[in-house]
C-alpha cells in the first residue's frame, strides 16, 4: 500500500469512526435524558436500550472497517457464552486498535463489553457520553509514589471502581479490564522486568473490586490479542495496518472462594487473587506463543 493510498484511508477511516460514535452518541444522549428521574426500573429499562443501541454503533463501525480495511480478524469465543448474564473480562493490551477488536470479538455472543477508562479521558466529549449513557466507567489511575505520599488515595481508586461494577448490576454486562494497566512495549517491559516475553504484569484491583460489586458473575473471560503487525500505533489502525489478527477468548470459572470479599482489606484474598490471574497469565503466554504469526 503506498503512502498517498494508505494517508488516505487512515483519514477515511478517522472520520468514518467519528461520524458514527458521534450519531451514535447524540441518540444516546437524547433517549438518556429521562435518568435524571430518580427511578431503579426506568435507569434498567433504559439501560437495556443503551445497551442494544451500543452493540448496533460495535456492528457498524466492524461492517466500516470491513469494507475500509478488508479484516482478516480471527475470533475464537467459547460457545456458551451469552448475553444474558454478566461476566467480568480481560486481555493483554498492545493498541488502541485493541478497543475496536475487542468489542468485534465479543458481539452478539456476550453482553457489550464495558471498559474501564483513564479518569484523563473524561475532557473528550464523545468517550465523557459514552460514560454517561452506556455506564463505561473512569476510574482514577494514581502511581505508587502518589499512593505512597498519600495512601488515601488507594482507597479512593477501589471506591470508585466498586461504584462503577455495582451499576453493571442493573443490566447484563460484561465488567472489561486491561489487566496489565498500560499498552504494552519493550521499554516498559524490560522496566518491570516482566517473567511474561509478550506481556507486561498484570494487576488486579480493578478485576477483583468488579467482581465484588457483581455478585452475579461466575466465570472469568480471559482475551487474548495477536496482531499480525509490530506496527501498533493509532495512525498504523487507521491506515489498515492491523487488519490482520487472532482473537482467543477462555472461560474460566472464578472458586467460590474469590467471590464477595474486600479486595482492599484481606491480604489473604488479594495473594489469592494474584496467584488466580498470574496462573491464566501463564496459559496465556503459552497460547500466544503458539497462535503468533
Amino acid at each position: 500500500m503506498n503512502k498517498v493510498r494508505k494517508s488516505f484511508v487512515g483519514v477515511v477511516t478517522f472520520c468514518s469512526i467519528v461520524f458514527i460514535l458521534s450519531v451514535g452518541v447524540i441518540v444516546l444522549s437524547i433517549i438518556n435524558v429521562p435518568r435524571i428521574v430518580p427511578n431503579k426500573k426506568l435507569k434498567k429499562s433504559l439501560g437495556h436500550i443503551s445497551n442494544r443501541i451500543g452493540s448496533k454503533i460495535v456492528e457498524i463501525i466492524t461492517a466500516s472497517l470491513q469494507i475500509l480495511h478488508g479484516l482478516e480478524w480471527q475470533f475464537d469465543i467459547p460457545e456458551h457464552l451469552n448475553t444474558r448474564t454478566w461476566y467480568v473480562a480481560m486481555s493483554n493490551h498492545q493498541s488502541w486498535a485493541d478497543i475496536f477488536i475487542l468489542l468485534a470479538a465479543g458481539h452478539k455472543k456476550m453482553p457489550l463489553l464495558k471498559f474501564f477508562m483513564k479518569k484523563e479521558l473524561q475532557w473528550i466529549p464523545i468517550i465523557y457520553l459514552v460514560h454517561k449513557t452506556i455506564d463505561m466507567p473512569f476510574l482514577n489511575r494514581h502511581s505508587q509514589k502518589q499512593i505512597e505520599a498519600n495512601p488515601e488515595l488507594k482507597k479512593l481508586d477501589y471506591q470508585n471502581a466498586e461504584t462503577a461494577a455495582k451499576r453493571f448490576s442493573r443490566n447484563p454486562s460484561t465488567a472489561f479490564s486491561f489487566a496489565e494497566g498500560t499498552r504494552f512495549t519493550h521499554e516498559k517491559h524490560l522496566a518491570q522486568a516482566s517473567p511474561y516475553k509478550n506481556f507486561l504484569t498484570p494487576k488486579i484491583g480493578a478485576l477483583a473490586i468488579a467482581l465484588k460489586g457483581m455478585p452475579q458473575v461466575n466465570e472469568l473471560i480471559d482475551f487474548t490479542v495477536i496482531y499480525s503487525t509490530d506496527k501498533r500505533s493509532t495512525w498504523d489502525f487507521l491506515c489498515g495496518e492491523m487488519r490482520q489478527a487472532k482473537v482467543y477468548a477462555k472461560a474460566h470459572e472464578i472458586p467460590e472462594t474469590l467471590k464477595g470479599k474486600n479486595f482492599d482489606q484481606e491480604e489473604e484474598y488479594r495473594r489469592e487473587f494474584k496467584n488466580f490471574i498470574e496462573k491464566i497469565w501463564k496459559e496465556k503466554q503459552e497460547l500466544y506463543t503458539e497462535l503468533e504469526f
